[in-house]
């Protein structure tokens, strides 16, 4: 059979290719971006994946890092020198650090879940059946959106509450 002709071509030279943005995507593709900030500072290029995890005192291989015991193997300790433990205590407190709910609901949602509960407290048949239900939520879709007001912004609901309960008269 004969060749193809692909094949059989000698490999030129391409003048057009910009080998200074070759070399740079080459390095890009080799080196990623490490997201942790903590892990990405510890980092050296001079190491593998590997021996950069090891001295952080990480794990590369799941399969490798927790020792276990063979039937009939010797028990060989091997202690591992984590040469840069600043990194685990970092992240164990980013770790621990709380997390801060970040979500909020629109100006738009709120009016709406309030207009809902002034004029219907806690009749969720009624509110479904509201002219003000543009997008015609069922009971149990205003139901959600109420408890999402009431966990996102607590304070503003109590006040609301607060602002809805009839003044009692003041005795003399």
């Amino acid at each position: 059979m004969p060749k193809t002709k692909r094949g059989a071509q000698r490999k030129k030279f391409d003048y057009n290719r910009d080998r200074k943005k070759l070399k740079r995507k080459l390095k890009k593709k080799n080196n990623p971006r490490i997201e942790s900030a903590q892990i990405r500072n510890a980092w050296s290029n001079n190491k593998s994946t590997a021996g950069n995890l090891r001295d952080m005192g990480l794990a590369f291989d799941p399969n490798h890092s927790i020792p276990f015991k063979i039937d009939g193997a010797s028990d060989k300790k091997r202690v591992r020198v984590v040469r840069k433990p600043y990194v685990i205590t970092q992240l164990e407190e980013e770790a621990n650090r709380p997390i801060k709910n970040t979500k909020t609901l629109s100006a738009d949602l709120i009016e709406y879940v309030q207009y809902m509960i002034r004029h219907h407290k806690d009749n969720y048949k009624a509110m479904a059946r509201d002219e003000k239900n543009y997008y015609q939520d069922t009971p149990k879709q205003i139901k959600r959106k109420i408890n999402d007001y009431i966990h996102c912004h607590p304070d503003q609901y109590e006040a609301f509450v607060s602002s809805l309960a009839p003044l009692e008269p003041m005795v003399q």
